[in-house]
C-alpha cells in the first residue's frame, strides 16, 4: 500500500475533487490518496465522489484550519 499526498490548499470546489480524481487515476487497489485542503466542502464532496466511483474514505477530518480526506482505491483505476 502506498499513500500519495496532494496539496489542495486554497482551491475551491470542484478543484479538490478533480485533483483527487486525477491522483487516483491509474493507482492499484489498496493505494491511498490523502488530500490536504482548506475548503470545508471537501468533507462532503470527496466522500460523495468516492461513493460514486467505488472508492472508500478512510478518514475525513478537520485539523488546525485544514481538512484532510484520505481515500483508498478499491477498484483499480484505469485511464
Amino acid at each position: 500500500m502506498n499513500r500519495r499526498i496532494i496539496d489542495c490548499r486554497r482551491l475551491l470546489c470542484p478543484m479538490p475533487v478533480i485533483n483527487v480524481q486525477d491522483a487516483v487515476e491509474g493507482l492499484p487497489a489498496g493505494d491511498q490518496v490523502e488530500a490536504v485542503c482548506t475548503d470545508p466542502g471537501v468533507l462532503k464532496d470527496i466522500p460523495a465522489w468516492s461513493r460514486i466511483n467505488g472508492h472508500r474514505v478512510i478518514e475525513a477530518k478537520s485539523l488546525g484550519g485544514e481538512y484532510i480526506v484520505i481515500v483508498e482505491v478499491v477498484q483499480d483505476s484505469e485511464s
